[in-house]
């Protein structure tokens, strides 16, 4: 009777150590997905501010709004 008490016991220690290793597995999954979305975050608004910075030197170059003349003829066509 005493070699079944053992048998559970040792089986519960088991269990008991591997829901914790468990739990952490999942808290350091969950971090890292946080951290990687962050860091997403982070380098689309340093490249959004890059791009703004420095445009694209083959790109035509741009007018400031309201100084292009559109004729009222061609638009009634």
């Amino acid at each position: 009777m005493s070699g079944t008490w053992i048998v559970a016991a040792v089986a519960t220690v088991i269990a008991i150590a591997s829901w914790v290793v468990a739990r952490r597995a999942a808290r350091q999954a969950r971090d890292v997905t946080a951290m990687y979305w962050q860091l997403k975050f982070e380098h689309g608004e340093l490249k959004a501010r890059v791009d703004k910075a420095m445009p694209d030197p083959s790109a035509p170059p741009r007018t400031p709004a309201g100084t292009q003349f559109v004729p009222l003829a061609s638009v009634k066509r």
